[in-house]
């Protein structure tokens, strides 16, 4: 055995995270499945029927992948989602990649599960602006849908929980497999390239990544106030600040006429210290979701790594500055685009009948 290839041993054996560790890192094993909502092929290719049809929307333009395209790493590629005509969203699109493993759904974490969040963009006045007593008529129309929800659920019943199940089915198969850091952490002490692997250093150690990003999806699931700052140009949109106030308004913010801000997970705890905290995103395929952040601020990893180096935005009390040199920033860019990134999904799209 050559010495290089020793060093390589001692310095994977050295990154291994212990189990039961705060913060290790894990690889992929297996997704977990919600014992009420039990996967089956049949489930699996209903759901992703649902999730294509432009039905869901009040106008029959959109469908659950318009705001999360395949081919934009289960997002859209633009710093707020796309919007039903004459509004506008407020918010980025996050990818439903490893959606499977969170506990909380949203930026805000407002759903608990993946049945919950599916209806609330097609309730959403400013995305798919879908009545669900209609789209539920609108299903049942459909004899090719109610054979298969007989096949799938036992009987022709098409309420929106069910859709929400199907759906929901679907999105837990979206999983990130196969990345060099899952082979890396399962022994393969050659499957991260050097650079990435002086990266991996940085990200478990001088740069404290692993302080909110660890686990198989690299998040805490945890709610977090970085002080990200507001983009200007949509803070000078009306139709952002339409959607913003009319957002606060359903959860009974009292200013929300005046409201110029994202309140963030607040509006939903309305707890002090949930003030403009936002989830911590998965960082699995981060390399295919830009821009990031929950407003979209920043449309590389490079600003993104920049903004976490200099210890976050003004006055928060979470970050402080991590002193990275230009060639640590560029090894733990390199990391996160190549350590992250696995075997493409590979997508069928269905038939909607």
């Amino acid at each position: 055995m050559t010495t290089k290839i020793i060093l390589w041993l001692f310095l994977a054996v050295l990154c291994l995270p212990i189990d039961g560790m705060t913060g290790a890192l894990k690889p992929f094993t297996e997704v977990p499945i919600p014992a009420h909502n039990r996967q089956t092929p049949a489930k699996i290719e209903l759901g992703k029927k649902l999730f294509f049809d432009r039905r869901l929307s009040g106008d029959g333009t959109m469908n659950c992948g318009t705001c999360h395209d395949p081919n934009q790493g289960f997002s859209d590629g633009l710093a707020i989602s796309l919007n039903y005509p004459t509004t506008r969203n407020w918010r980025n699109s996050p990818t439903l990649i490893g959606v499977a493993f969170q506990k909380f759904l949203f930026h805000d974490g407002r759903a608990a599960s993946l049945e919950e969040q599916a209806l609330f963009p097609m309730m959403s006045a400013f995305e798919m602006n879908q009545n669900l007593d209609f789209v539920e008529e609108e299903i049942r129309a459909v004899p090719e849908y109610v054979t298969e929800f007989t096949e799938v659920f036992g009987d022709s019943d098409i309420t929106r929980e069910r859709i929400a199940m199907a759906i929901a089915a679907f999105e837990r198969t979206l999983i990130s497999r196969d990345t060099p850091l899952d082979r890396f952490l399962s022994g393969d002490a050659r499957a991260l390239s050097p650079k990435a692997q002086q990266g991996y250093e940085i990200f478990t150690g001088k740069g404290n990544c692993t302080t909110c990003h660890y686990g198989v999806t690299l998040s805490d699931d945890q709610f977090h106030v970085l002080n990200v700052a507001e983009n200007p140009e949509h803070l000078k949109d009306p139709r952002i600040a339409t959607t913003r106030r009319f957002v606060a308004k359903l959860y009974h913010f009292p200013e929300y006429r005046t409201l110029a801000t994202d309140p963030g997970r607040y509006l939903i705890t309305k707890k002090k210290e949930d003030w403009k905290a936002f989830r911590t995103p998965t960082l699995r395929e981060i390399a295919a979701t830009a821009p990031y952040m929950h407003n979209g601020i920043y449309d590389s990893l490079d600003k993104v790594i920049a903004f976490l180096n200099e210890g976050g935005g003004k006055d928060n009390n979470e970050l402080q500055p991590l002193h990275l040199s230009p060639a640590e920033l560029e090894q733990l860019r390199v990391f996160l685009e190549e350590g992250l990134t696995g075997t493409p999904i590979t997508l069928t799209y269905p038939k909607i009948p």
